[in-house]
């Protein structure tokens, strides 16, 4: 299968290709060219593993079986704290909550960041790759401890993880700063996380810097969802999580459900409508957002406007203003018109908005339906669904649950996905449950949660206040360029 240039500017190149590069270097990111088809018939009963190869050969056609299996076992067969990698939880009698945390790092970002580096490591061999790896990725909290857990130490690979200073959680950051590995590097970047993305895609595509780097014998790539080898693998626990749903006898196959996810950067709604495209019977994608609000106001009007107020909330890995994988979308949307979203793209960043034409908004519309919810909503759902269930939400799905409640009108079963776990905001997660009540710090409530809901505390956040740190650096916008420079010159 090739994979094309959302922007029509460079040749198709096959999966192994797209995982090595990671975006397009002058702009755009990689898309299939066409969807394969699943037999969902085929996945029923099947194990996490077993599925995983099944959904990702078709796409991944370049690597063979051997290697594919060879790369999901060594992500599965031991870093996850559930026998089957998810888990889905009932909560109401149409309700599902799919959790996607139980890897190393306790959020869904682990599911792909697990895999990814092996895809690399045959990626590059598939290409006679003998450069030296620089993965730069930029983060709104989950993704950098992800990919740092995913690639560090890992021979002939370097990471440098950029976040928000300030714009991400205690434990988010902490995770971070503790990170060892003798290949990573983390840095705070002043400013949001779409300075931090913006900034990393302007490196990408900075000739200059590629030529300083290619004399160095170092190549870039990312583990961000803008890189193929991290969005594939998230549509595995769609198709996975619609087969349990059969196994329990709660829809038959063929059956029709909702998905709702707590979306920013638009890779994990993505990856749902290419299991959709696959041919997963899913009716809707619920588009959920927080008060940054920028794509239910999209996909309710078709315009989209980053000209408004960022907001720092209490699901901070939705806070972001600018999705990168939108673009993947609409160039589905338009039927592959990649002179459609190279215009809206080049208004976008010239001007902070765009607005698509009429048919590609109906288009749009008919596969995503969007809506947002502010922050006392956040806490009311949390403290309400403990109340009704017992279950235990953390910020960014109580986002999903809210949002679903106020779209849904009919009985049609939903999945909620669950990006976190709750011990990574607890703080904000015990206020919901009592009522306002804050504690001291983030690990005092860590520990009030703990024995307030009787969850074990994920091993994740266990013990990380007394850990070491090992990075520090905080930088303005403007430096990340030199810092990425320096990262290189270090290179041996």
């Amino acid at each position: 299968m090739n994979y094309v240039s959302t922007r029509n500017n460079h040749p198709a190149v096959q999966s192994s290709q797209a995982i090595n590069l990671g975006m397009v270097p002058s702009g755009g990111l990689f898309v299939p060219e066409t969807i394969p088809q699943l037999s969902i018939n085929d996945c029923i009963g099947k194990s996490y593993t077993a599925t995983a190869e099944q959904v990702l050969a078709p796409l991944l056609d370049d690597f063979s079986s051997k290697e594919i299996k060879d790369c999901v076992a060594l992500a599965y067969d031991n870093s996850f704290d559930v026998p089957d990698v998810i888990n889905l939880s009932k909560v109401s009698p149409d309700s599902w909550v799919l959790e996607l945390w139980h890897g190393p790092t306790a959020a869904f970002k682990d599911v792909a960041l697990q895999i990814m580096p092996h895809f690399m490591r045959y990626s590059k061999q598939k290409n006679s790759e003998r450069r030296h790896t620089l993965i730069m990725v930029a983060t709104s909290g989950d993704t950098g401890k992800a990919a740092l857990e995913g690639f560090k130490d890992c021979e002939g690979i370097s990471i440098v993880v950029f976040f928000p200073h300030g714009g991400v959680s205690e434990v988010q950051k902490l995770q971070m700063l503790t990170t060892s590995g003798n290949n990573t590097s983390v840095i705070a970047v002043e400013g949001n996380f779409d300075d931090c993305q913006s900034s990393v895609k302007e490196l990408f595509s900075d000739k200059q810097l590629r030529e300083k780097a290619q004399r160095k014998g170092v190549a870039f790539s990312s583990a961000n969802s803008i890189n193929w080898g991290r969005l594939c693998p998230q549509i595995v626990y769609y198709v996975k999580a619609y087969a349990s749903l059969v196994e329990k006898g709660e829809v038959a196959v063929g059956e029709s459900i909702d998905f709702c996810i707590p979306t920013g950067n638009f890779g994990n709604i993505l990856a749902g409508y290419y299991a959709q495209k696959m041919g997963l019977p899913i009716r809707k994608l619920i588009c959920a957002s927080n008060k940054n609000n920028v794509l239910t106001d999209f996909f309710k009007t078709g315009h989209y406007d980053r000209n408004r107020q960022f907001h720092r909330t209490m699901s901070p890995s939705m806070d972001i203003l600018i999705s990168s994988n939108l673009e993947r979308f609409l160039f589905e949307m338009t039927g592959h018109n990649a002179d459609k979203v190279l215009k809206w793209y080049n208004q976008l960043q010239d001007r902070g908005e765009f607005k698509v034409d009429e048919e590609t908004f109906e288009t749009m519309r008919a596969v995503i339906e969007a809506s947002w919810v502010d922050e006392p909503a956040v806490l009311e759902t949390i403290g309400e669904v403990y109340k009704q269930s017992g279950y235990v939400l953390d910020t960014h799905t109580a986002v999903a649950f809210a949002a679903s409640r106020k779209v849904k009108k009919d009985a049609v079963p939903v999945i909620i996905a669950s990006t976190a776990s709750p011990f990574k905001f607890s703080g904000d997660v015990l206020q919901g449950l009592n009522k306002g009540e804050a504690a001291e710090d983030e690990f005092e409530s860590v520990r009030k949660l703990h024995e307030l809901s009787k969850m074990n505390i994920h091993r994740a956040v266990d013990g990380l206040k007394e850990k070491r740190i090992n990075h520090g650096l905080v930088i303005s916008k403007g430096e990340m360029g030199k810092v990425v420079e320096k990262i290189v010159s270090e290179i041996v």
